[in-house]
């Protein structure tokens, strides 16, 4: 069986809602995402940190939990950091209401495929999987503005990128308006959101 991870990218967000502050808001969404990650059966999950995030990964990682120090805060760089894994995922660290089923849509294509992709609303992506070591032709992702277009043209042939579903990012008012409170998770991101009303 094929050692899987899922690692969230703890990127800089670009958005932050009015009246809350931007750390806290940063470190309520990785808590989400660390919460996220602990319901995984079929993978490990951890983090990626690009330059100044080491302090926020290591408040919100869980004991165990393997921390990556990634030189730049691209989905390439953290897959590049996950050794010993067969397949790896990162995600972008602003989706706290995604659901696990969208989560294993992402993996589950690099059966036969060796890199599968997920599109963000609104532009950019959600997250990025692949087989291990990442194919060659694969050129660095950054989640905010990579498309999925942009890495169909550098695939040698179809058939080497899947297309998955993709979620919501909160970059925006929309993002925000789109949350459902009926949804279970996104306990951290809920509670910053109520306190700041």
């Amino acid at each position: 069986m094929s050692r899987r991870i899922v690692v969230v990218l703890l990127q800089p967000v670009s958005w932050t809602p009015p009246g809350v502050d931007p750390g806290r808001w940063r470190a309520a969404l990785a808590e989400d995402a660390v919460d996220l990650l602990a319901t995984l059966a079929a993978a490990d999950g951890g983090l990626a940190a690009p330059p100044g995030a080491r302090p926020l990964a290591e408040a919100v990682a869980w004991p165990g939990m393997p921390v990556y120090d990634v030189p730049t805060a691209t989905a390439t760089a953290a897959l590049a950091a996950a050794d010993g894994y067969d397949q790896a995922a990162v995600l972008a660290p602003d989706a706290p209401d995604l659901p696990g089923l969208v989560l294993g849509k992402l993996l589950r294509p690099l059966s036969s495929r060796p890199v599968a992709v997920a599109a963000a609303t609104g532009g950019g992506l959600l997250g990025l999987a692949c087989r291990l070591p990442a194919p060659a032709w694969l050129p660095p992702v950054d989640l905010d503005r990579a498309s999925v277009a942009q890495l169909r043209a550098a695939a040698p042939h179809p058939g080497a990128l899947a297309e998955v579903p993709g979620w919501r990012r909160l970059r925006d008012p929309h993002g925000l308006a789109a949350l459902d409170p009926a949804v279970e998770g996104w306990a951290a991101t809920r509670t910053l959101l109520a306190g700041s009303r």
